[in-house]
């Protein structure tokens, strides 16, 4: 069985997106890049993923230079190469193209030694569709407390 250890989440993609669909992809990656993502030095913030020529790219990822990888570290903003079976991407395509829907890198993690990155077909929100949101997640919080509270 697979073992998983989530490395970073995009936040803010749930608050700024509806996700229709989730995938799973890898990602293409230099070994000191792997190691600075085993420490942290990773963040989905602002990171979008585009189709160009039948390839998944994933662009705006911050990645921060491995301390002890000197020659060897690469620009943290590179693009990065995601890796799909060429259905799935012909088939996103197709949805983006027709719907109007983005590619959004949702989360990184482990699955046993190797990287993946889930990312998720999503549509934009509405300001209301946030404000919305915000105040279902406000009154789950003060159900919470009440329950909290009485249960002491």
């Amino acid at each position: 069985m697979a073992q998983i250890k989530n490395i970073s989440e995009n936040r803010q993609a749930r608050h700024e997106y509806f996700v229709l669909e989730s995938f799973e992809a890898g990602i293409e990656l230099v070994g000191t890049e792997v190691k600075s993502i085993r420490n942290g030095g990773v963040n989905l913030k602002d990171s979008w993923c585009s189709i160009d020529n039948g390839e998944l790219f994933v662009k705006g990822m911050h990645i921060s230079p491995y301390e002890k990888g000197n020659i060897f570290n690469k620009d943290p903003f590179r693009v990065r190469k995601l890796l799909m079976h060429r259905k799935e991407i012909n088939s996103l395509f197709g949805k983006i193209k027709q719907e109007g829907l983005t590619l959004i890198p949702l989360s990184l993690y482990f699955k046993d030694s190797r990287v993946k990155m889930q990312v998720g077909l999503c549509k934009g929100k509405k300001l209301h569709d946030k404000r919305e949101d915000i105040a279902r997640r406000d009154a789950k919080r003060e159900i919470e407390r009440s329950v909290k509270e009485r249960l002491r």
